[in-house]
């Protein structure tokens, strides 16, 4: 490894985020949506994000739905002889998630990931099963060693209250959701209160999905002064923002090894209580509860 890669490494594995049940997990980790849906792409999105683990992005999301199943068999490759390094997140549909699917749809994912277990399982967004049930089968998947933990995505405050009021719902062990600059929503009540419990936040979409929220970062005059500080682009200032409480895991996705090296370099960005102060004047905090925003 480079000696800039290694260093590189190094600030990754020391900015840090702790779950509830005492694993610590590095706080830059990778995503995988939209990967696995065009095979002349394949190649690269393995090598992607394989450089991402070598640079210690060792968290890596996928889901079911995420390419049909591809996006899963994308991150199987990746990890194949290094199982031990990853920390795997995998997500179940809606309609998987009671007694009648949600321990096939677990199955499946496995066997297109090639491994025994995911270390994070978790219920995409709510449907119509029951928490109950989820949390009844999850446990069940636990037990049997298919999964190590499990969570949930996109669920806003009122549902994860009702998750935790739940029998077993304490196990919950995160909320994904969506989370950046320019969409700040639940820093109103489910950031506050997922740090109340001690439980993280996983960000999806930190750098937005495109278009004028992405453009939007990139041009701000404040994230340009800033960036320029660092020698480092609008968009590592933007990542190293959504990391600066130790309490969020940001998920960005690359698909090539020039992308996860930017990602994985604003873990070297300590932004100052100052620039944080910068940074709300210019893309300011919610002042009333938000809907939750959902891509």
């Amino acid at each position: 490894m480079k000696q800039d890669e290694q260093h590189i490494r190094e600030h990754v594995k020391q900015k840090t985020v702790t779950l509830p049940d005492g694993t610590t997990l590095p706080c830059i980790g990778q995503g995988t949506w939209h990967m696995g849906e065009k095979q002349a792409d394949r190649k690269q999105e393995v090598h992607a994000l394989q450089f991402g683990i070598d640079l210690g992005m060792t968290v890596l999301d996928t889901a079911e739905m995420y390419g049909d199943g591809e996006a899963e068999r994308v991150a199987g490759e990746a990890i194949k002889g290094r199982r031990d390094e990853v920390f795997l997140v995998s997500k179940v549909y809606p309609h998987h998630a009671g007694r009648e699917h949600l321990q096939a749809a677990c199955e499946n994912s496995l066997k297109r990931l090639e491994t025994d277990t995911i270390d994070l399982y978790l219920l995409h967004w709510r449907g119509s099963v029951p928490l109950a049930e989820t949390i009844e089968e999850m446990e069940k998947l636990k037990a049997a060693g298919k999964i190590k933990r499990w969570g949930v995505s996109n669920f806003d405050t009122a549902d994860m209250n009702e998750l935790i009021s739940k029998k077993d719902g304490h196990y919950c062990m995160t909320n994904q959701v969506l989370y950046h600059l320019g969409s700040r929503g639940i820093e109103y009540d489910l950031l506050p209160w997922q740090k109340q419990q001690n439980m993280p936040v996983m960000a999806y979409c930190p750098l937005a999905q495109g278009g004028a929220l992405r453009q939007q970062l990139l041009t701000n005059p404040t994230i340009n002064e800033i960036a320029d500080c660092y020698e480092a682009s609008p968009l590592q200032v933007a990542l190293a923002w959504t990391v600066v409480s130790n309490h969020v895991i940001s998920i960005p996705k690359a698909s090539n090894q020039r992308h996860v090296k930017e990602n994985a370099r604003a873990a070297s960005i300590s932004l100052t209580k100052e620039e944080c102060l910068q940074l709300d004047q210019a893309f300011p905090p919610p002042t009333r509860k938000m809907p939750l925003d959902i891509v």
